[in-house]
């Protein structure tokens, strides 16, 4: 009975611990990198979470229709060896965020940079640009700030 619980209790850990793994997905699965884009709008707020942060920001169309983008970023501890803090951006400021559509068509994106109204950039990617070395999530062989996963 001992051994059942304790095979039991091993299953559970190695399924708690495969969670993340499979919550975690490959920039081409979700992304298209034929599809660069930029687009301007005002912060709401941001998810400092992992294994990618997340930037929402409200874009209002020429109509006057206002549509919440979300824009998928490094890690925390990514974003912060390139400068980033949590105090980086505030809450209506306007920004601009380059990166790449997602495959599904909704209001997400892959984010490489922003460009806050003042002219900062920010990278949220590869602080190379395209091809560049150090690229998100390529252990340093740079991707244009897609992630390799």
């Amino acid at each position: 009975m001992k051994a059942k619980y304790t095979i039991l209790a091993a299953g559970a850990a190695l399924l708690m611990a495969a969670l993340p793994v499979l919550a975690h997905h490959s920039f081409a699965a979700e992304y298209d990198s034929t599809k660069p884009v930029s687009v301007k709008g005002k912060f709401v707020k941001m998810d400092w979470v992992n294994p990618h942060s997340w930037i929402h920001f409200n874009v209002t169309g020429d109509d006057g229709k206002v549509t919440e983008w979300t824009a998928e970023a490094l890690p925390p501890n990514g974003l912060y060896r390139q400068g980033w803090r949590k105090d980086s951006l505030k809450e209506g400021e306007e920004i601009t965020v380059t990166g790449f559509l997602a495959k599904d068509g909704t209001s997400v994106m892959w984010s490489s940079g922003i460009v806050k109204a003042d002219g900062t950039r920010m990278f949220a990617g590869s602080p190379n640009g395209p091809g560049g070395p150090g690229g998100a999530g390529t252990g340093g062989r740079g991707n244009g700030g897609a992630p390799k996963e």
